[in-house]
């Protein structure tokens, strides 16, 4: 199996952490929201992610889901005031978002090189195929 190596699970894991997918051990991310080109534990390049728009995406998807519902039940609740609910939701959705975004982030990194998708462990593959 080609990707036997590299295990789906943890490295997302490790990516939710914003740790390296392939060692866990150094920071994937410098900054907020840039990915380092390599790790500084282990080297393993992490410039070929192609992340784009997918973990904003997956931020609102994922912020919407907790936050609809939980407008609806506040609302019938309580009967607050329109501009308290706008207010008060998106103090709560930038807060969410602010810490789901760079672990999203690191989770679609993760995925990449799990998967060995974009370039991540090409020059790896084709250098252990000629050695056999």
């Amino acid at each position: 199996m080609k990707n036997k190596d590299r295990l789906i699970r943890p490295a997302l894991l490790r990516g939710w952490k914003c740790k390296c997918p392939n060692c866990g051990n150094g920071p994937m991310l410098r900054d907020y929201l840039k990915v380092r080109d390599e790790c500084p534990v282990c080297a393993e390049e992490l410039f070929h992610h192609r992340a784009d728009d997918g973990p904003a995406w997956a931020t609102i998807l994922i912020a919407g889901h907790i936050l609809a519902p939980l407008m609806l039940i506040i609302y019938t609740a309580f009967r607050p005031e329109g501009w308290m609910m706008a207010l008060g939701f998106s103090v709560v959705f930038l807060a969410l978002a602010l810490f789901l975004l760079p672990r999203l982030k690191g989770m679609f990194v993760a995925l990449q090189w799990s998967r060995r998708m974009h370039g991540f462990g090409e020059e790896k593959d084709a250098q252990s195929e000629a050695a056999e």
